[in-house]
């Protein structure tokens, strides 16, 4: 069967007309709405952010200073935003983003105006860490876990306090720092109980001695050196025990590991409970 001409040509418009209607559909269903954040200028950024802040929209206020660093990487206002953008994670409990956020910030403005609050919210990042689901509802002992986190929280207060004595944030830091040597003294004295009572006396002694060494103000001196009189004593270091002993006596005369009261172990039942805290119990409560 032969095609006329007409029919040729009105068939090639037909698929031209298809071809040209196919392309401007997809435009249109592929077409993507324009950040409002790409219009916006860097002082009108800032201020969004910070209003984000403020409103506890912590997640939308890191996204608009992501913005802002990333079309402004220079100037008063992208400095500040890397600021306030590390707060704003350290909000959103992403610790690790939180952290390397204000690192970068410390290398790379040393001399700012608002670096002793950097030092500060370092510290806070790490400080806070340690408060998790399992410390708050299971009871948890953190004192009983790593404690990578509360060293280099105590650090950066330290540095702080070093780098910046008279800043509005010291006070606050010298406090934190009292806390988590307290911390670190358990720390250490949850250990030299595990060893004290699986018998491993050299390893009982050298952690009660660390703790005198270390942390001799704080509230845990007392029971190292009761350790301290059980380790030598069972060592056959009588001289050592009766020195350390002495000390106990005068220093802390009610302590129950002078009536033959101390340590008090917990009774095997305690294996049964999931997450149940481990060890000998502390004759000094927290507050």
């Amino acid at each position: 069967m032969r095609v006329s001409r007409q029919f040729r040509v009105v068939s090639r418009i037909a698929v031209a007309l298809l071809a040209v209607t196919l392309v401007a559909g997809c435009s249109f269903f592929g077409k993507k709405k324009a950040d409002p954040l790409e219009a916006l200028a860097v002082e009108q950024l800032y201020e969004k952010g910070k209003l984000d802040i403020e409103k506890g929209n912590y997640e939308r206020a890191n996204k608009t200073f992501s913005r802002l660093v990333a079309r402004f990487p220079f100037g008063p206002y992208t400095e500040q935003a890397q600021l306030d953008q590390a707060y704003a994670q350290y909000k959103m409990n992403k610790p690790d983003e939180a952290y390397s956020t204000i690192n970068r910030f410390i290398k790379t403005y040393p001399a700012h105006k608002h670096i002793d609050y950097a030092f500060y919210l370092r510290g806070l990042i790490n400080f806070d860490r340690e408060e998790g689901l399992l410390e708050r509802y299971a009871g948890l002992d953190m004192t009983q876990r790593d404690q990578a986190f509360v060293r280099q929280s105590f650090d950066d207060f330290a540095a702080l306090i070093k780098r910046h004595p008279d800043s509005r944030y010291a006070p606050d830091a010298k406090q934190r720092m009292i806390f988590l040597r307290d911390g670190m003294a358990q720390s250490e004295l949850n250990v030299a109980l595990f060893y004290l009572r699986k018998g491993a006396y050299v390893g009982a002694a050298n952690r009660a001695k660390a703790i005198l060494e270390t942390y001799d103000q704080s509230r845990q001196v007392a029971d190292a050196l009761a350790i301290l009189v059980k380790s030598y004593h069972e060592l056959g270091q009588d001289k050592l025990s009766a020195d350390a002993e002495r000390v106990l006596k005068l220093n802390f005369p009610e302590h129950p590991s002078l009536s033959g009261a101390w340590p008090s172990w917990r009774s095997n039942w305690w294996k049964l409970i999931p997450l149940s805290n481990r060890g000998a119990k502390s004759v000094v409560k927290n507050d």
